[in-house]
């Protein structure tokens, strides 16, 4: 059975992803705190912060076909009230927090012979939005590391692509859907009237981890509703 590590496994995108990789890889789990939703046999959770603390202190298996990066923020503020702190909190949580669990685990990812790395951007990322400055800049950064990561492991037959979701039910958007009423109006944006859920972007993450997609590599897939492409 392949192994899978999964970073950020607890909530949203993350929690979803590790629930449908369950059922035909070993995956391990690393977050903050552990979902009660996870209790599977081919589940080997660690409780970590990757981005104040370190992951040196885990034993990984030998061999690890994928890695998963999760954690994203959703950061929306005029571009006059973002401070210094916020553009580097956002680059730490989606760029920095990335680069350091990918270096740990290199040397097992190319071992594998066919490993993969699925990485999170966004739809701000290709279309300009206001107040959504820093979140788009790190993960423009997202979206550069991506290819140029592609591009320098090809050789170690390691694929690294990753999904442009737009707003997604998800705890981390909670506050952006609180109401009927903003739930209606960001649905009314995207051109198929509705929002996007975790599940699937869990279903597209499955596949770029899978040997179906074993040609597929540098790509960023935009799953939005049709936002980033499309004016009616």
């Amino acid at each position: 059975m392949k192994t899978i590590v999964i970073i950020g496994c607890g909530s949203g995108i993350g929690l979803e992803t590790t629930k449908v990789l369950l059922e035909n890889y070993h995956v391990i789990g690393i977050s903050r705190t552990k979902n009660p939703e996870l209790d599977d046999i081919n589940l080997t959770f660690y409780e970590r912060d990757v981005l104040s603390g370190t992951i040196d202190d885990i034993t990984f298996p030998d061999i690890i076909d994928g890695l998963v990066y999760a954690p994203g923020s959703i950061n929306l503020k005029p571009f006059n009230r973002l401070s210094e702190e916020d553009f580097s909190r956002d680059f730490t949580i989606n760029v920095l927090g990335a680069v350091k669990c990918i270096q740990k685990l290199l040397p097992n990812l190319k071992k594998s012979g066919n490993g993969s790395i699925v990485l999170y951007s966004s739809v701000a990322a290709k279309t300009g939005m206001p107040f959504h400055t820093s979140v788009s800049a790190s993960k423009c950064a997202v979206e550069g590391l991506t290819r140029s990561l592609a591009a320098e492991f090809s050789v170690q037959k390691i694929r690294c692509n990753a999904i442009a979701p737009s707003l997604t039910d998800t705890p981390l958007a909670s506050q952006l859907l609180s109401t009927p009423e903003k739930r209606e109006a960001s649905a009314k944006r995207h051109p198929l009237q509705r929002i996007g859920n975790a599940v699937e972007i869990a279903g597209l993450t499955s596949f770029l981890l899978s040997d179906d997609a074993s040609w597929i590599t540098g790509q960023i897939f935009g799953i939005d509703g049709g936002l980033s492409t499309i004016k009616l």
